[in-house]
C-alpha cells in the first residue's frame, strides 16, 4: 500500500458484507490491524472472527431489515459478498447481486453511512472479444451467456449512480483472486487437471491479467482512504484491480501443476469446438436433473481462450495502488503450501 493511511479515528465502525469469505477475511483483517470496530454480515458464522472480537450479523443480502440494521453507526461499508460462478439460475444471481446490492445501498442511506466501497468484477466489462490493454472507459455488459457478469454489471451501475454528497461510492474490479485459502480458482485448476478434465482452449498463448489476495485486500483499504481524503476523482468510478503482470494463462497453470508433481496440460480445443460443447452442456443442464455445474460454458470458453488484461493506471494513480505481492512471491508460496498440505495429510 503506497497511500498514506488517514487515522482510524476518521475512519469508524465498518462493515464487510461476505467478512467471513476469501477475501472479506484479508479486508476484516486489515480493519482490525487499524484497531477498528468491525461488523461481518454473512450466512455461515466465523467463530474464529467472533473470538477477535468482529460482531456477526447472520442474514441473506436481500434481508433489507437486517442491512439496514447492520449499517447503522459505520462510517464505511465494503460490499464483498455476491453470489459467484459460472452457472446457476439466473434468479438466484439476480436475487443476491442486483437485489441484495440495492439493499446495502438503501441501508447505507437509511444510516448515514459516508462510504460503500463495493467489490465488483473485470467480468462486468465482458464482450466475448479479447481485452488487451483494457480500461475503465469500456462499457458494462448486457449481454453475456452467464447470468453472474449480468447481475454484477447491475450492481456496479446501482452503486456508482449512487454516489453523491452523502454517500460516496466507489467500485474495485479484482481480476482471478488467488493465493493462500483460494476455494475457488486453484482447487478448480487442480481437480480438473487430475480428473483429466482440462483442455487448453484455442491456441494456448492468451494472456491474463490475475490478482493475489493480500493485494486486493490493499486495494480496498485504498479505496476508502481515497474517499475519506476527499479526492473526488475517485468518486464515483470503477477501478481494475490486478497484480500489473499479465502472464500468459496455460504457461501459469502448467508451471503450477508441474510444480506440485500433476502432469501438465498438452491437449487442444478449438475456440469454435469449445464454444460448441459449452452450448450443448448448457442446453444438457439446463433440462435434465444433472449434478453440479457443467464441465464447459461459453463463457468459461471464452474466459480460458482469449487475453484478459487491464491498464494498471487508474488505479495506481487514483488509489495510489501498487501490488506489494508480485506474481514469482506468490505462486512460490501458493505452491509451497500446497506442498505443505499435502504432506500433512
Amino acid at each position: 500500500m503506497s497511500a498514506e493511511a488517514p487515522a482510524p479515528s476518521d475512519l469508524g465502525p465498518a462493515l464487510v458484507t461476505g467478512g467471513s469469505g476469501f477475501l472479506g477475511r484479508r479486508i476484516v483483517a486489515r480493519l482490525l490491524a487499524q484497531g477498528r470496530t468491525v461488523t461481518i454480515l454473512g450466512r455461515t458464522p466465523a467463530p474464529d472472527l467472533e473470538g477477535q472480537g468482529v460482531r456477526f450479523v447472520q442474514a441473506a443480502l436481500d434481508d433489507g431489515a437486517a442491512i439496514r440494521a447492520a449499517c447503522q453507526g459505520m462510517g464505511t461499508v465494503f460490499h464483498v459478498a455476491a453470489k459467484v460462478g459460472v452457472w446457476g439460475r439466473a434468479d438466484d444471481y439476480y436475487r443476491a447481486n442486483v437485489l441484495g446490492t440495492r439493499a446495502v445501498i438503501a441501508g447505507c442511506r437509511a444510516a448515514g453511512v459516508r462510504r460503500l466501497v463495493h467489490t465488483s468484477t473485470p467480468s462486468v466489462v465482458y464482450d466475448g472479444r479479447d481485452l488487451a490493454g483494457a480500461d475503465e472507459s469500456l462499457p458494462l455488459t448486457r449481454n453475456c451467456p452467464s447470468p453472474y457478469p449480468v447481475t454484477k454489471a447491475a450492481a456496479e451501475a446501482e452503486v456508482l449512480a449512487a454516489h453523491g454528497p452523502a454517500l460516496q461510492t466507489l467500485a474495485l474490479r479484482p481480476h482471478l483472486l488467488w493465493g493462500p485459502g483460494d476455494p475457488h480458482l486453484v482447487p478448480r485448476i487442480l481437480e480438473r487437471a487430475r480428473r483429466g478434465r482440462l483442455r487448453i482452449i484455442g491456441a494456448g498463448g492468451n494472456r491474463v491479467d490475475m490478482v493475489h489476495v493480500e493485494n486486493a485486500a490493499d486495494a480496498h483499504l485504498l479505496a476508502e482512504a481515497a474517499l475519506v481524503s476527499g479526492r473526488t476523482s475517485a468518486a464515483g468510478r470503477p477501478y481494475f484491480i490486478t497484480n500489473h503482470e499479465p502472464v500468459v494463462l496455460w504457461d501459469w497453470i502448467n508451471g503450477l501443476l508441474s510444480a506440485l508433481g500433476e502432469k501438465p496440460v498438452r491437449r487442444h480445443l478449438s475456440r469454435g469446438t469449445a464454444a460448441a460443447v459449452g452450448l450443448a452442456c448448457e442446453a444438457l443442464w439446463s433440462v435434465l436433473p444433472l449434478p453440479g455445474e457443467p464441465p464447459l460454458t461459453r463463457f468459461v470458453a471464452a474466459e480460458l481462450s482469449k487475453d484478459h488484461w487491464f491498464n494498471p493506471a487508474a488505479a495506481q494513480q487514483e488509489l495510489g495502488y501498487t501490488p506489494r505481492v508480485t506474481m514469482a512471491q506468490g505462486t512460490a508460496a501458493l505452491i509451497a503450501g500446497l506442498r505443505q498440505s499435502r504432506e500433512s495429510r
